[in-house]
């Protein structure tokens, strides 16, 4: 007989990797599949809404598990053996045509990404070096404004990734308005930023350039438009965080909590998740709500590392405010 269960928020239902012959349907609550996009390696997080199974895949085929489960909020469950859930379905025509419409547009996904995988070829730079060289550039040019932005988005990105060393040097020098000697030439110096790059990258760090230079509105265009062209994995993540940036600079402060709140739910391991709370937070203060913008402030300071510069902005707000 199918078992009902209960879990409690950060708990996990199964890991990436286990084997494990049950399906489940949520009743209630809020789950996340997690797991890595095959194109860009990103994190993903694909949210149960309740009434969904999920875990049939591996389950039915008898192979790991593809993802992990993560229960976001208090939840409730039913656990199905494979022959408790092949009988449901049977039974059910429902059931087995909403399964079917899934598994379709899983596939559909999985092609797209495969597609653009192969087409790739060695023609189009990876994000993590196209960002790198977008900052390269714009130092190399004498734009210390613009070389600040794109350094410093990719160290939030790539902290520890292949070029973070030189990128930690090249910000330094960015920040300090100089101009270094390369000893061998950055890779874009022959060319126009992301001529080399795909052209949702191409978009993207056209959109990041706007934004270094302050067009704001531009620039929100240009993050709205990667997602309406539908961008998935790590640049849609990257341009949902900087429309809402754009909204806070242009002071539409509801719109930005609105937008902010919506990506934190999506993405709970969003690389910028503290900057977002910090621009909630702003956007609080912005519409008159010192308290609400205290307690994001609050949560900023107790959840960032000390050394970090989103500290120093949050504690620096809070005492603006009297906190």
């Amino acid at each position: 007989m199918p078992k009902a269960a209960n879990y409690k928020t950060i708990s996990i239902v199964y890991f990436k990797g286990d084997i494990n012959e049950k399906i489940y349907i949520l009743n209630n609550g809020r789950v996340s599949l997690n797991y890595n996009d095959i194109e860009t390696g990103q994190e993903m997080h694909d949210l149960i809404k309740t009434g969904e199974f999920f875990g049939v895949k591996s389950a039915m085929g008898k192979y790991p598990r593809e993802e992990t489960a993560v229960v976001l909020q208090d939840s409730s469950m039913i656990a199905f053996s494979v022959a408790e859930f092949e009988q449901i379905v049977l039974q059910n025509t429902r059931i087995m045509i909403k399964m079917l419409k899934v598994f379709s547009n899983q596939l559909r996904r999985i092609h797209k990404q495969v597609r653009n995988l192969l087409k790739s070829g060695n023609d189009v730079v990876d994000p993590e070096t196209g960002l790198f060289n977008i900052g390269e550039y714009y130092l190399k040019v004498s734009k210390q404004k613009q070389a600040v932005y794109a350094l410093r988005r990719y160290l939030t990105y790539y902290p520890s990734g292949k070029h973070s060393a030189e990128a930690s040097k090249l910000l330094d020098a960015a920040e300090s308005g100089a101009t270094p000697s390369f000893s061998t030439p950055p890779a874009s110096s022959s060319r126009e930023p992301g001529s080399d790059l795909s052209d949702v990258a191409k978009s993207y760090y056209n959109a990041v350039s706007l934004f270094s230079q302050e067009k704001f509105k531009e620039a929100l265009s240009e993050f709205k438009k990667i997602i309406e062209d539908g961008a998935d994995g790590e640049y849609e993540a990257k341009a949902r965080y900087e429309i809402g940036r754009c909204y806070y600079n242009l002071q539409k402060y509801d719109v930005c909590i609105k937008h902010f709140t919506s990506l934190i739910q999506k993405y709970p391991k969003h690389p910028d998740i503290i900057d977002a709370l910090y621009y909630v937070g702003k956007s609080y203060e912005g519409t008159g709500n010192k308290e609400k913008a205290a307690g994001f402030l609050k949560k900023i300071i107790s959840m960032a590392r000390d050394e970090a510069p989103i500290m120093r902005k949050a504690k620096k707000a809070l005492k603006g405010l009297g906190g």
